[in-house]
């Protein structure tokens, strides 16, 4: 476990990366992408995961441009709701921007094979989304992304495996949305998505209140697929 400074590619300075590496190299790097928590301990033990699978691990703080070292959980009103205010205030292109800096810095780190991927959650599964849309990551993953609906226009961009997991029951993204994304993947030469029923926001989040075993071990499967496939 470690930490880099990855320099942000507009000039404002540099942000950190949680880091986790795998016990044999060479070997692909994945950008874990947070959720509105900051780099918390349900990331340290995503990364930590990834690790496990023999990638490198690499996660960005996204926040610090509002307010470095987010470390909160979902346990509490309170918590959620600077969650909330931090989402509110959060720049997603200017998250795009690091993230795109994060996956260029990921391909050189030392014992990297110079394949990347991004895998990410709730907020970070939107801009996983967005990041198969925008960047050149050799796959993306995202998990329970909110307003993908929106993004569905500029699928046509999308030229590496991108894989979505979709919640059936998710409280923070409307069913016709959900529907729409699934519909608008069907049939795209490199996206795919799947939908896990009876499962709510966050299915997946490591020690969360929304957590369903089943849900999450099935998709964590399906990515840990992808991720052997694009990055060896």
């Amino acid at each position: 476990m470690a930490s880099i400074t990855i320099q942000a590619t507009d000039g404002s300075g540099g942000f950190t990366a949680y880091v986790v590496e795998p016990k044999a190299k060479p070997a692909g790097a994945v950008v874990v992408i947070q959720e509105i928590f900051g780099v918390n301990q349900a990331m340290r033990d995503t990364c930590a995961w990834v690790a496990d699978l023999g990638f490198i691990a690499v996660c960005p703080d996204l926040f610090w441009r509002i307010q470095p070292a987010i470390d909160i959980t979902d346990k509490s009103d309170a918590e959620w709701n600077q969650a909330f205010e931090l989402f509110q205030k959060f720049d997603q292109a200017k998250g795009i921007d690091d993230l795109k800096a994060s996956v260029a810095a990921s391909r050189g780190l030392p014992g990297a094979n110079g394949k990347v991927a991004t895998i990410g959650y709730c907020l970070g599964g939107r801009l996983a989304f967005m990041m198969a849309q925008q960047s050149d990551a050799d796959a993306n993953i995202s998990y329970y992304g909110v307003g993908l609906d929106e993004l569905v226009p500029d699928l046509p961009k999308v030229t590496k495996p991108l894989l979505v997991h979709v919640a059936d029951k998710d409280e923070f993204f409307p069913a016709e949305g959900r529907a729409a994304v699934i519909k608008a993947i069907e049939g795209h030469k490199h996206a795919v998505g799947h939908v896990y029923p009876g499962a709510n926001h966050a299915f997946a989040r490591v020690n969360g209140v929304h957590w369903d075993g089943r849900s999450a071990t099935i998709a964590n499967g399906r990515s840990a697929e992808a991720l052997v496939a694009a990055l060896g």
